[in-house]
């Protein structure tokens, strides 16, 4: 075959790979600017609710609109107390380090019977050095200052709970606890439109402000 035949029919199929790569890179990078971003926790009292929003005053003051997914998951925040954390319970506890290598509770939510969300330890925003643990309770001690071990698959922590430091029990909820007043905690993510989207959140329930 003579080389000019062969060019004229390596071109049509050289265009139509390189228009199939262009594509395909052009269809990644379209997906990855649609994708939200990693949701981030808002706290903010809800100041009106829409059929599909809310809008908020988040701390500091600033104002939001918030956009509800179709798929939100919503849980109640209610009072507890350390009698209602038993051996076997789900709990989770903003933290900072003790120079013992234990941590002192900021707070500690009880989750509903059956549900675990989130077991480890890592980062958390309720100041410097905090940490988030999730896990299931080992042993609740009383007598010697409200000292709870807390269980994960990667290893355990020691966490002192101070007499003031605040309890609540999470429960599964509906649109019903989004009401103008209610203090919440939203996990939002930024779509590709610019707009914060609510995929989940913990609203309280009574004036109840969720401490996490």
């Amino acid at each position: 075959m003579k080389t000019s035949q062969l060019l004229r029919r390596l071109v049509p199929v050289l265009a139509a790979s390189t228009f199939l790569a262009y594509g395909t890179a052009a269809s990644a990078q379209t997906a990855a600017a649609a994708a939200p971003t990693t949701p981030v926790r808002v706290r903010a009292t809800i100041d009106k609710v829409n059929t599909d929003s809310l809008e908020v005053s988040a701390k500091g003051g600033k104002k939001m609109t918030l956009k509800l997914a179709p798929d939100l998951m919503l849980f109640g925040v209610s009072h507890a107390a350390i009698s209602d954390i038993k051996s076997d319970s789900f709990i989770g506890s903003a933290a900072v380090p003790l120079p013992d290598g234990s941590l002192k509770a900021l707070e500690v939510h009880v989750f509903p019977a059956g549900m675990k969300v989130g077991e480890g330890s890592y980062a958390w925003d309720l100041g410097k050095n905090s940490s988030m643990t999730n896990g299931t309770v080992g042993d609740v001690v009383v007598t010697s200052g409200r000292t709870i071990t807390v269980k994960y698959p990667q290893g355990e922590k020691k966490i002192v709970v101070p007499a003031d430091v605040p309890i609540v029990s999470l429960e599964k909820g509906d649109r019903s606890l989004l009401v103008p007043g209610a203090h919440g905690v939203f996990f939002v993510s930024r779509a590709a439109d610019g707009s914060d989207i609510v995929g989940r959140a913990t609203i309280g329930k009574n004036g109840v402000v969720p401490p996490m």
